[in-house]
């Protein structure tokens, strides 16, 4: 039977590297191939690429001990990641950022435009692995948003795959109807997470600024993990003024964060969803 993939963008930085270590960790658990993606505007540099791709596959198999497969793709870096990713046998895809440094400022994080539209999850970082431990305890952001009882799907992927302890942030929100929807969601969230027998702790937080709150309880309790989701329908306006995604996932604290995106589904897990089927 064929393997899923774990994807791990790769431009021959000391990143990437970061995020193969991450990736070996993660494909121990799920029994994943690990396929190392580089993408390219010509043909020609894909030639190059490849050549090269191979002689850093050669050196990090020795160094890791773990077979690791070469792709090169001609193509847009902001769609050639997530059009294979989605088109293939991919289960996610685990990429470094540099964060938002000098133009990402202005036109966006570059991070953010990548995972974009794909419906597989992303899970990016900006540090090797500090733990023994893939994943413990992971900061799961809620907000009022209906499709954000989609992100509860992937809680539960990861407590059936790692075993994690969930710690659901609940902001506090002035506006009476959109606090109805956000409480509505909380209690969803209990029912499902009690359904599994997860490990699991509310935490409600002084102010509507689920970002900022995040990345600080992310870094008091040293979680291993931030798990988001986009907003559906981002634009260039919010990659402009600053979606609060692309904030949590250069977030300050170098946490890893895995994004996914409203679409995202776990048929190819074969495992429970959020409404209990």
């Amino acid at each position: 039977m064929e393997k899923d993939i774990l994807l791990v963008p790769w431009d021959f930085t000391e990143v990437a590297e970061y995020a193969l270590e991450h990736a070996i960790k993660v494909a121990k658990r799920l029994n994943n191939q690990i396929t190392l993606i580089h993408v390219v505007k010509t043909l020609k540099k894909g030639e190059e690429a490849l050549v090269e791709l191979n002689k850093d596959i050669e050196k990090l198999t020795e160094k890791y001990g773990y077979e690791l497969h070469p792709l090169v793709l001609e193509g847009s870096l902001f769609h050639v990641i997530s059009d294979y990713a989605s088109e293939n046998n991919v289960s996610m895809v685990v990429m470094g950022t540099h964060g938002i440094k000098g133009m990402q400022k202005f036109t966006g994080s570059y991070a953010l435009k990548v995972i974009v539209g794909s419906k597989i999850p992303f899970i990016v970082v900006q540090d090797p692995p500090s733990k023994k431990e893939v994943f413990k305890d992971i900061v799961f952001p809620l907000d009022y948003r209906s499709e954000a009882k989609q992100k509860l799907q992937w809680a539960l992927f990861l407590v059936k795959y790692f075993e994690v302890k969930i710690n659901i942030i609940i902001p506090t929100l002035k506006d009476k109807a959109l606090n109805t929807k956000l409480m509505g969601n909380v209690h969803f969230a209990e029912k499902i997470l009690d359904k599994y027998d997860c490990d699991y702790e509310l935490h409600k937080i002084e102010g509507s600024n689920s970002a900022e709150e995040s990345i600080a309880f992310a870094k008091k309790v040293d979680a291993d993990m931030i798990l988001i989701m986009t907003t559906k329908g981002i634009g260039i306006a919010d990659y402009v003024l600053g979606a609060q995604e692309q904030y949590i996932i250069a977030n300050t604290a170098r946490i890893p964060v895995m994004v996914v995106n409203p679409r995202t589904d776990l048929s190819r897990y074969g495992t429970f969803s959020a409404t209990g089927g």
